[in-house]
């Protein structure tokens, strides 16, 4: 199956599915601020049970070409009924020269056979195209295959936020991580080109 684009014209307001289930999590210690700095610990845990968050739980599910993501590119996998199987969707961040993924998911039928990695491709080369610096994207703690994936597919950590959906994020598990990817000049991931 190929990866298409997904036209805003037809694909604007199409629900992404986006399910976690995980059996670890990554766990935030912080020693918070004070006048000889402060110390944050980022460990990767088992979870006593499974950790499940669905599009149910949350005001505002994803979707593509929601209003404000201006300039959103969407591509993905289509079925043979028009279904949506797989998608990423991409953002200019012009301010900052970043690409953001704001979108990225690929159905339990296609995934573990590369479509993924497919579709992170297709970023790299949209960012490359537009000549970004970075590519940028958020996950949650407690989504540690994907975290596995971003981090295989040459992200690293660049920042979270501890009160970023609720104001007890550390507790449930929930904590948004935030993983950039960076080009240098000639287009190359920035660590390869040290």
């Amino acid at each position: 199956m190929n990866i298409v684009s997904l036209p805003k014209e037809k694909w604007k307001g199409a629900v992404v599915p986006l399910v976690t289930r995980s059996d670890s999590y990554y766990d935030f210690k912080i020693k918070q601020l004070d006048s000889d700095g402060c110390k944050i610990e980022l460990v990767k845990r088992k979870a006593e049970k499974e950790i499940i968050h669905t599009p149910e739980e949350y005001d505002f599910p994803d979707s593509l070409y929601q209003d404000h993501w201006e300039n959103a590119e969407a591509f993905g996998v289509v079925g043979d009924n028009a279904e949506l199987l797989a998608c990423i969707e991409v953002c200019p961040e012009e301010w900052s020269n970043r690409l953001l993924v704001t979108e990225l998911w690929v159905s339990d039928a296609l995934r573990g056979k590369g479509y993924g990695k497919r579709l992170m491709d297709k970023a790299k080369e949209v960012a490359l195209k537009q000549n970004r610096r970075a590519i940028i994207l958020e996950t949650q703690s407690c989504n540690t295959n994907a975290i596995g994936f971003y981090l295989h597919e040459g992200f690293e950590l660049i920042g979270f936020d501890t009160c970023c959906y609720t104001n007890d994020d550390i507790g449930r598990r929930e904590v948004r991580i935030n993983l950039g990817y960076f080009f240098n000049r000639e287009g190359k991931r920035w660590q390869d080109a040290k």
